[in-house]
């Protein structure tokens, strides 16, 4: 019996973006289940729309997008990006990690892993001197993996909404 290859890490194309609006509209949708009032909620567009921003992206010189593949298939990808200094977050120049996503059949496999590697050395590659990102508080999963190749926790976002 044959085993299946090794995921590969690439950055991301064009055509990419059906599996790429997937991941993301999945994205979506586990924030939302976290917490309905923060997150928005994924509708019938949100496939096409997140692919297609995905897509737009890929163009920008500070943008990185790098997506696992298996056998074909999208399995995860991770979206970054440089920016400058940020006084409304009190903080130098960074790499920024806004999206890593591992389709729910092939988490704890280690295809995060690769992926959280593979964009912390992108932005090193391109002169980043820190690399932060948010993480939803109840994804446990998450900032464990985070934590584990270096990452601490520096902030927390508090949201309110008004009363209904």
């Amino acid at each position: 019996m044959s085993q299946s290859p090794e995921p590969v890490v690439r950055k991301a194309r064009s055509d990419d973006a059906p599996a790429l609006g997937r991941l993301g509209a999945l994205l979506v949708a586990v924030h939302h289940a976290f917490d309905p009032d923060r997150f928005i909620a994924p509708g019938p567009g949100t496939e096409r729309g997140y692919g297609g921003f995905l897509v737009s992206q890929l163009e920008k010189e500070e943008a990185i997008i790098l997506v696992a593949e298996e056998a074909g298939a999208v399995v995860g990808y991770v979206y970054a990006g440089l920016e400058g200094a940020d006084w409304m977050a009190l903080r130098g120049p960074a790499g920024v990690i806004y999206d890593i996503i591992v389709d729910p059949e092939r988490r704890q496999e280690g295809i995060g892993g690769m992926l959280l590697q593979a964009i912390l050395k992108a932005l090193a590659d391109r002169g980043a001197p820190r690399v932060v990102l948010h993480t939803a508080t109840p994804n446990a999963v998450a900032q464990r993996l985070f934590a584990a190749v270096g990452f601490r926790s520096t902030m927390i976002e508090m949201t309110r909404e008004w009363p209904r």
